[in-house]
Order: C-alpha cells, then structure tokens, then sequence
C-alpha cells in the first residue's frame, strides 16, 4: 500500500507539474520548434532568443515596477489591516460583531467578475480612476474578506490569557501586539501574504479596467501585446510567461515552511 501510495502522488506531482515544464521547456526552443507538430521534450538547439525578445518589448521594465509597486503596497496595506481587524474580532465584543463577520463571508463568495461594475462606478465617483491608489484600493478590497477570515482563526487559537498576564505586568496593548500576538500569529500572517501577493500579481481584469494609460499597466496586461491583429508571438509569449512566474516562485521558495504552517495550523483553528 505504501508503494501504491507514493506512486499514486508521484503521479498527481507530475500530471500538476508538466504544465510549468512544457513553458519553461518551449521557452528555450528555437521558434520553428515551438510551431512544430512533432513535440520535443529537451530544448534542443537551445536558445535564449525568445527571453531577449521578451525583455526587449516595450514596456517590460515600466509595467514590472508597476506591478512590483501596487503588489508590495497591497501586501503590506491588506495584513495590516486585515490583523487590526481581525484583533478586534477575537479580542472584543462590539455591536454588530457578528453582522460583520457574516458580511465577510458574504463577500467572499461573488464572484469577482460581479465587482467590476460597482468597483469602477465607486472608484469613478472619487476620481481614482488611472491612478495607481486606485487599482491598489482595488487589490485591497479583494483580498481583505479573506485575509481576515483566515487571520480570525489564527487569532482565535492563541490564549487570551497570555495578553491579559502581559496587561498585568504592565505591558501597554500596542507591546502586547508586537511582543506577543505578532509572533504567534506570523505563520498565519504569511499563509495569507501569499494569497494577497498572487491575487494582485496575477490580475488582469481589474488592472486593464482600471488603469486607461498606458503608462499604468501591470505585468499581466503586458503578457497581452504579445498577441496581436497580425498573430501571436508564442516564442515570446511564453518566455515573457515564465518571466512572470519567477517573482512567484521565489516568494513561494522563501516562505515555504512558514506557509506549510500556517495552513496546516490554520486548518485546526476555528
């Protein structure tokens, strides 16, 4: 049976798998090869032409500090929020408590093409539109029912006894926070940094309905000059793709055991 088993997820990790190894293997083929009908498993002849095509499309550097700006702002912006928000859900009793909670969920589950509409009319009324504030806003909104859902559970795991012996010594509400609940809540904190980092790193909707310059673009709407009225460059399509997969990979790579954790703990928690 345990030979069964490991081959049975050997199997699942190689069907999940494949798909990223077909883009970065056609990534380093030559673009005959890409087009051929005869699949090549090794890029034989290598080549790393399609990258410099990629690399040299207008826009690349601007639209991936566009990206890098409002995805690292709405990492930040959403956890914290999201931890003071689900402090006060854990920790205090307030009219409405319950009525909030609910509309979290709520939230959670339209689905995200509804929000288009009403995002852009609000974001309209208050002249965000084509500003960087406003897609950020944007990304927030999106991510803060799950952040703080996922957040509360972790929260609610921690005894509240710790913070009242901490009051008692002496210690005001802020050291309590930092000194005490930070660090017990921290793999929980990067379990949902990952869901806000991928959320807004790999929008497109929002990002093209938002941002009418140009100039504003993020990483994703530039994967889409790539297509064009004349054909689509799928040499440098997926080069550019797997350009774009990197940042992910490594947020991944560096929080690994933490995000483990966190899920795992985050499972348990009510």
């Amino acid at each position: 049976m345990r030979i069964a088993r490991n081959a049975m997820a050997a199997l699942f990790c190689v069907v999940w798998l494949f798909p990223v190894y077909w883009m970065v293997n056609t990534a380093f083929k030559p673009y005959g090869d890409i087009l051929s009908a005869t699949p090549k498993f090794l890029p034989f002849p290598f080549t790393l032409a399609n990258f410099a095509d990629a690399v040299a499309k207008p826009g690349f550097l601007r639209d991936l500090g566009n990206s890098v700006l409002v995805t690292g702002s709405v990492v930040v912006v959403a956890i914290v929020v999201a931890f003071l928000a689900a402090t006060a859900l854990t920790r205090f009793r307030f009219p409405g408590r319950r009525s909030f909670l609910i509309g979290v969920l709520v939230v959670q589950m339209v689905p995200v093409p509804a929000l288009v509409i009403p995002l852009f009319l609000s974001l309209k009324s208050v002249h965000l539109l084509d500003t960087f504030l406003g897609l950020g806003l944007t990304y927030v909104a999106l991510v803060l029912p799950f952040t703080i859902w996922t957040l509360r559970g972790f929260l609610q795991g921690i005894p509240v006894e710790l913070e009242e012996a901490a009051l008692v010594d002496g210690a005001g509400r802020g050291t309590v926070i930092r000194r005490i609940l930070l660090p017990l809540v921290l793999p929980g904190i990067i379990a949902t940094s990952v869901f806000a980092f991928i959320t807004a790193w790999n929008d497109f909707l929002f990002a093209y309905v938002v941002m009418k310059d140009q100039s504003g673009y993020t990483l994703p709407v530039w994967l889409v000059s790539f297509s064009t009225s004349t054909g689509t460059d799928y040499g440098g399509l997926i080069a550019a793709s797997t350009l774009f997969a990197l940042p992910v990979i490594v947020f991944f790579a560096l929080v690994q055991r933490r995000l483990v954790e966190g899920m795992t703990a985050g499972a348990v928690k009510g």
